[in-house]
């Protein structure tokens, strides 16, 4: 195969290829647990309020928009797994954590994805980093300042209707 360098994106998908087979029943043990969690949260503080807050949009549906081998993006994930771990793991991880939150009554769902699509790690104007922040420190795909602004936008009238502020 051809060398590829930053902004050039390796075909394939060896993350799908060697994990994919593990994620229905992964996802279904994150549900049983998550579900354990809230219930034994719910048993221990009947009267709290619990706000399960989902995961922001970390992959772009364009994921032509990722560059190969940017350790500012994914580093060396290609553009088949990137699709495959938003689609596949991503997607409904937060499918999973909004439905236990829904069969418990004192959770409360956050969803962040919607709001913050086109905020990518790809994406010119993003809200979470990639591998490395734009100062080469350690980030490891995880909300920056604008990111966080995000969260707390949605939490904040969601803590105050929980405990009847509105």
């Amino acid at each position: 195969m051809p060398a590829t360098g930053p902004g050039q994106r390796r075909p394939g998908h060896p993350c799908k290829d060697a994990l994919a087979a593990d994620i229905p029943s992964r996802l279904t043990k994150v549900s049983s647990d998550y579900d354990d969690m809230l219930y034994t949260l719910h048993e221990r503080a009947p009267h709290a309020k619990i706000l399960a807050v989902g995961y922001p949009t970390v992959i772009p549906k364009d994921t032509s928009k990722c560059g190969y081998n940017d350790p500012h993006q994914f580093g060396t994930i290609t553009q088949g797994d990137l699709d495959w771990l938003r689609q596949d793991v991503l997607e409904p991880l937060n499918k999973t954590i909004e439905k236990s939150a829904g069969t418990n009554s004192a959770a409360t769902f956050i969803d962040l994805y919607d709001s913050s699509q086109n905020h990518s790690v790809c994406d010119a104007g993003k809200w979470t980093e990639g591998i490395l922040d734009d100062n080469n420190n350690p980030a490891f795909v995880h909300p920056n300042a604008k990111g966080h602004r995000n969260a707390a936008d949605h939490l904040a009238p969601a803590l105050l209707n929980a405990i009847g502020i509105n």
